[in-house]
């Protein structure tokens, strides 16, 4: 059994001195082996140019990644965030997910799928979706609109992860929530859902994010939810092990029981033409 959990709370865009101490706060009270933050939540959210992703984004690893890897380390902690991520080399900014844990930094996935004027500021990842072995756990990461992708957490679940890390910035009132279930559900995998909460309104645009950030059984069922709104740290035990049984029943294995070579997913039709045989 581990011990896993989500910090909900609401940055403060711009400082990341400001938001990075209060994760630290919220950690120190954390008796967990993985913690989930959310999205972007060492900037916010509601960027209005270019030039303000690329002054608020950092290298990964960079000074947040070592500001937070003395904690890591110090609680044996393995833990999840969302970060704006600046590649030099490329010339580009990410919207990443990081992994760091009793070592330090261990991994970035870069969001694939970029929702809305996220387009404007950020590249798309393009690298394939990996699960990294912590040695208690097998975890895939995304990042907020990944999840209306079900082929991305698919591919993660058919990798062997067992649990799913997810930093948010959700907007769309209920839908992740329900989403995140039911991706949980359909690869009988566990579901960590770190949302943020509040309003961020700059440059004449407003957004509400709906909080409610939750944890998931392989089953559906809800072990952790948050409010709507306000801060919350939640952990719960878990055993990661039960991702690993994919039977709804004793004659139904959801992997095994997969038909790929019907699917025809991918670029092409999804289906065969209308009147062919």
């Amino acid at each position: 059994m581990i011990k896993v959990g989500f910090y909900q709370f609401c940055p403060t865009f711009g400082d990341k001195r400001a938001n990075l101490h209060k994760i630290a706060e919220a950690l120190e009270r954390a008796e967990a082996d993985i913690m989930v933050l959310p999205e972007l939540c060492t900037t916010g959210y509601l960027f209005t140019s270019q030039e303000e992703v690329n002054e608020l984004a950092e290298s990964i690893p960079g000074p947040s990644t070592l500001f937070l890897e003395d904690i890591t380390r110090r609680k044996n902690l393995w833990l999840v965030l969302g970060m704006a991520e600046r590649d030099e080399s490329a010339k580009q900014c990410y919207n990443s997910a990081v992994l760091i844990g009793p070592e330090g930094y261990k991994a970035t996935y870069r969001k694939a799928h970029l929702f809305f004027e996220e387009k404007l500021y950020f590249a798309p990842g393009d690298t394939l979706f990996r699960v990294y072995d912590l040695g208690i756990a097998k975890i895939g990461m995304l990042v907020c609109f990944d999840h209306f992708f079900p082929e991305a957490t698919r591919a993660l679940a058919l990798a062997g992860a067992q649990i799913i890390c997810h930093p948010s910035n959700l907007v769309l009132p209920g839908k992740g929530q329900q989403i995140t279930r039911v991706r949980a559900m359909e690869n009988r995998i566990f579901w960590i859902l770190a949302n943020r909460y509040g309003v961020e309104e700059r440059g004449g645009k407003k957004l509400l994010f709906t909080g409610a950030s939750q944890i998931v059984a392989p089953t559906g069922e809800l072990l952790a939810q948050a409010a709507p709104d306000g801060e919350s740290l939640q952990i719960v035990e878990i055993s990661p092990a039960e991702a690993n049984d994919k039977r709804v029943t004793a004659m139904n294995d959801l992997f095994a029981d997969r038909r790929p070579e019907l699917y025809n997913i991918g670029y092409g039709r999804a289906c065969a033409p209308s009147g062919s045989l």
